[in-house]
C-alpha cells in the first residue's frame, strides 16, 4: 500500500496521520506535544510510526497545512524553495501560523527528502469568491497591499460540502449549500455549486460568528474608542478580541459542555451567551441563503456542530419561512455518523457530517502530485 503523511504543525505540536492513498483511510496517526525543537518532532513522529507498523517505507508524499496563503494560492503547491519563501513573506497575514507552518515543513522535508511535499492552504477554497465578496470598502492603497477578506478553514468546508453532495447523491457542480464549521473556532460558508462564494471569516479569523475566545463581528471603530477611552494598545485590544472574547466573555468559558449546565441551572449569562452565539449563526444563515438566491442543503459540522444538538436546534429555531424544517427527533439521535436531521418534507436538506480535514489533505496531495 502506499500512504500520505499529514503534518499540522502548531507552534508547539506536531499532529500527523498516515492516509492510505486508495481508501483515504487513516492507518496511523497521533500529535506529539510540547515540541521546542521541530526538527526533534519529526524525528520523534517517524519513531512513533515505525513503531505502529512498516507504512513509513511506503510514504509517497507529506501534506502540509498551511494556514495562510494569500492571493498567492487558489490551489494546493508542491513545496520548493520558491515556495517555501511566499509562505514566510505571508507570515504578517498569519503570524501564529505560518512561521510554525514554515518550521514544521523544513523539518519534514528534511525529514523526508526524496518524496514530494505539498502545501494545502486554509485560505484556497475561499478563492473562488466574487470581488464583491471579498473586496472590503476601505482606501485603495490597502487594498493594493493584500489587505482582503481571505477566510479560513477552507479543508473543512471543502471536504463536508463536496461529502454533503455525494451523501445526498447529487451532482457537486449542482448543489447550492451552507457550511456551518462550529468548534471552538467557527465559520459559514456558501457554496454555489463547488465554488464558494462567500464565508464568514475575513483577512484574519476574528471577523464573523461567535467563536469559543474570539468575538467575530464587531463596530471597526471598537479598537479606537477603547485606546481613547481606556488607554488600551492595538496588541492589547488584538489579544483581547481574540483569547478573552466570544464565549468566553459571555459566558465564563468557551466550552458548550460547560456552558450548558450553567444554562440550566438558571446563569443568565451562560443563556445570554448561547442567544448570542446562536442569533450569529441564524443571521449569517439568512445572509447567506440570500446570496445564495436557491438553498439545497445546510450542513453542520466540526465539534460543536457535529456533537451538540442543543446548539444545532437553537440555530434552527425560526428559520421554517426559509424552508429549513428541523426534525427534532433525528436531531437528538446519537451518531457519528453522516445525517439528516430535517424533516423528509423540508424543501432545504439539513444535514449533520463529520469533517475530515486530514482526509481533504490528502486527497489534494495525490491530486496536485499527479500520484491518485
Amino acid at each position: 500500500m502506499r500512504y500520505v503523511l499529514v503534518l499540522n504543525c502548531g507552534s508547539s505540536s506536531i499532529k500527523y496521520r498516515l492516509v492510505e492513498a486508495g481508501s483515504g483511510d487513516a492507518a496511523a496517526g497521533g500529535i506529539v506535544e510540547r515540541v521546542t525543537d521541530h526538527g526533534a518532532g519529526m524525528r520523534q513522529v517517524i519513531d512513533e510510526l515505525e513503531a505502529a507498523g512498516p507504512e513509513l517505507r511506503q510514504v509517497v508524499a507529506v501534506g502540509h497545512r498551511v494556514v495562510h496563503g494569500g492571493d498567492a494560492y487558489a490551489e494546493p503547491v508542491v513545496i520548493d524553495d520558491a515556495v517555501e519563501r511566499t509562505i514566510e513573506e505571508l507570515s504578517p497575514m498569519a503570524p501564529l501560523h505560518n512561521p510554525v507552518n514554515l518550521i514544521g515543513i523544513r523539518a519534514a522535508r528534511a525529514a523526508f527528502p526524496d518524496v514530494p511535499h505539498v502545501a494545502v492552504f486554509d485560505t484556497a477554497f475561499h478563492q473562488t469568491m466574487p470581488p464583491e465578496a471579498y473586496t472590503y470598502a476601505i482606501p485603495r492603497e490597502w487594498t493594493e497591499g493584500g489587505v482582503r477578506r481571505y477566510g479560513f478553514h477552507g479543508t473543512s468546508h471543502a471536504y463536508v460540502s463536496r461529502r454533503a453532495a455525494q451523501f445526498l447523491g447529487r451532482p457537486y457542480t449542482e448543489l447550492n449549500t451552507i457550511v456551518l464549521h462550529l468548534g471552538n473556532g467557527a465559520s459559514a460558508s456558501a457554496v454555489e455549486g463547488g465554488r464558494c462564494v462567500d464565508t464568514s471569516m475575513g483577512l484574519t479569523p476574528l471577523e464573523g460568528l461567535v467563536m469559543g475566545t474570539r468575538s467575530g463581528d464587531v463596530d471597526p471603530a471598537l479598537a479606537a474608542f477603547l485606546s481613547r477611552t481606556r488607554g488600551l494598545s492595538v496588541a492589547d485590544i488584538d489579544h483581547a478580541l481574540n483569547h478573552e472574547s466570544g464565549l468566553r466573555a459571555l459566558a465564563g468559558h468557551n466550552d458548550l459542555r460547560e456552558i450548558w449546565p450553567l444554562v440550566d441551572a438558571g446563569d443568565t449569562a451562560a443563556a445570554l451567551a448561547m442567544q448570542v452565539y446562536t442569533r450569529r449563526i441564524r443571521k449569517y444563515i439568512g445572509a447567506y441563503h440570500a446570496v445564495l438566491g436557491r438553498l439545497d442543503a445546510l450542513v453542520f459540522t466540526a465539534g460543536v456542530g457535529e456533537n451538540d444538538p442543543r446548539t444545532r436546534a437553537m440555530a434552527l429555531s425560526g428559520l421554517e419561512p426559509l424552508g429549513i424544517r428541523p426534525d427534532p427527533s433525528a436531531n437528538t439521535a446519537p451518531s457519528h455518523e453522516a445525517r439528516v436531521i430535517s424533516t423528509p418534507d423540508s424543501p432545504v436538506t439539513v444535514l449533520v457530517i463529520p469533517t475530515d480535514e486530514e482526509r481533504e489533505i490528502a486527497t489534494q496531495t495525490l491530486a496536485v502530485t499527479g500520484l491518485t
